[in-house]
């Protein structure tokens, strides 16, 4: 037969009551209330460990003292008992459903967490929220310096997903932040907003690598994305380890890109307020333009007192041949020296500007006769335009630099212009 109060004491040993205070309790119960030494003698307690038990089961409401001479105390009902652990398992379970994914998400982050013991190098991160997650956390704990390389498509995201204003925590405790990136008129706004608390340069060529090293002693570079393999942001998945071999390359390709680039600063310059302006010369109606440079010089004269400009006719003559060049350049065809040559000979026999014909392969020797520009009243000025011109065709198609050399000045009357052209 089971004994009076038996389900009650399981109960109460399963809460981490002591079975010497579950009695204390269950007498205050059948009892009402009593003093401490008559609860020690009805649970046949001693006195001492009564006095303390009836301490602790006070302290956990359990019990409560009255009011009055001698102190009684009395037992909250087995009933109000049970309904306060009812409650509070639910409070528990509501509690654990709420922290479900952030438990889970603490969890795959610890996965990739090393110490000098963990045997483990590498460490595979899947998901943008996994990557995000995990960059806030380094960046956080990092102590020196913060080296990143992102492309300029991926700069908005450092914005969107909050890793600009770790970052900035990042910057505000001390740690050098240094970014290098593509600053194009689509993300200057974003670009700006990085440069007021990182050190930012424009990378001078393609950045084809995001990465991230935190203070020579991790780094996390993305293996895919929507601007990688990934056709989505959500399939983002990143590398990050702590093998020195790994950080070593990551820190060269940074300092590869962040060497030669230019300061943001200048970047912005450039972007915003262009060097150089457009003046179309539109045939039929030239004499617009040419007016308007007119009006320039004189402008420019009357403001400064200057009653006589010099301008340097060469340096005019080939910016004009520059501007051919290109334009030319997306008229003619090829892919090799041969081929554009060939076709570049084509053209100027339908335009008629002279004939062109090449003279040798190797190295490139080209003949151009009865030259448009070579007249007899400015031949010097067919020396300076013809190599340039050939210059910029040979670059535009070809994607490369080239040296073209000048004619001859004695020659140019009997053989035509003679040039030698050769990558640089």
């Amino acid at each position: 037969m089971t004994r009076p109060g038996s389900g009650i004491l399981e109960l109460l040993a399963e809460h981490g009551v002591p079975e010497k205070a579950a009695r204390v309790y269950l007498a205050a119960c059948r009892a009402g209330p009593q003093t401490a030494s008559e609860l020690a003698r009805l649970s046949a307690v001693h006195r001492v460990d009564a006095y303390r038990f009836i301490k602790q089961l006070t302290a956990e409401g359990l019990l409560r003292a009255t009011r009055g001479r001698p102190q009684r105390f009395e037992a909250l009902s087995p009933d109000a008992l049970i309904d306060r652990w009812i409650h509070r398992a639910s409070e528990r379970l509501r509690k654990l459903e709420r922290d479900r994914e952030k438990i889970l998400s603490d969890w795959e982050d610890q996965r990739t967490e090393f110490d000098d013991a963990d045997p483990r190098k590498f460490a595979v991160l899947e998901g943008r929220e996994t990557i995000r997650r995990f960059l806030g956390k380094r960046i956080g704990t990092a102590e020196r310096q913060i080296l990143l390389s992102t492309t300029g498509l991926a700069l908005p995201a450092l914005l969107d997903e909050g890793i600009a204003r770790t970052l900035r925590g990042a910057a505000a405790r001390g740690v050098k932040v240094r970014v290098v990136t593509e600053i194009y008129p689509t993300n200057l706004v974003e670009a700006k907003h990085l440069s007021g608390f990182t050190e930012l340069r424009h990378s001078n060529g393609p950045v084809t690598n995001r990465a991230v090293v935190f203070d020579r002693l991790g780094a996390l570079v993305y293996v895919s994305g929507e601007d990688g393999l990934g056709s989505s942001g959500e399939e983002q998945i990143a590398l990050w380890s702590s093998a020195p071999m790994f950080i070593q390359l990551a820190r060269g390709y940074h300092r590869r890109l962040w060497t030669p680039a230019s300061r943001c600063e200048e970047r912005f310059v450039e972007l915003e307020s262009p060097p150089s302006a457009i003046l179309p010369v539109v045939a039929g109606k030239e004499s617009v333009p040419f007016q308007r440079l007119k009006e320039i010089a004189k402008l420019g004269m009357r403001a400064s007192g200057v009653r006589q400009l010099h301008l340097n006719l060469p340096e005019l003559i080939e910016a004009i041949a520059r501007q051919l060049g290109h334009e030319i350049a997306g008229q003619v065809e090829g892919n090799t020296a041969e081929q554009v040559t060939r076709s570049l000979a084509t053209y100027y026999d339908t335009h008629t500007m002279g004939h062109l014909a090449t003279v040798k392969d190797h190295p490139l020797t080209l003949r151009v006769t009865g030259c448009f520009a070579c007249t007899s009243d400015s031949p010097e000025i067919g020396r300076v335009m013809c190599p340039q011109l050939l210059r910029a065709v040979l670059e535009a198609r070809l994607g490369q630099h080239w040296e073209v050399s000048k004619p001859d000045p004695t020659k140019h009357a009997v053989r035509g212009c003679v040039f030698t052209a050769s990558p640089a």
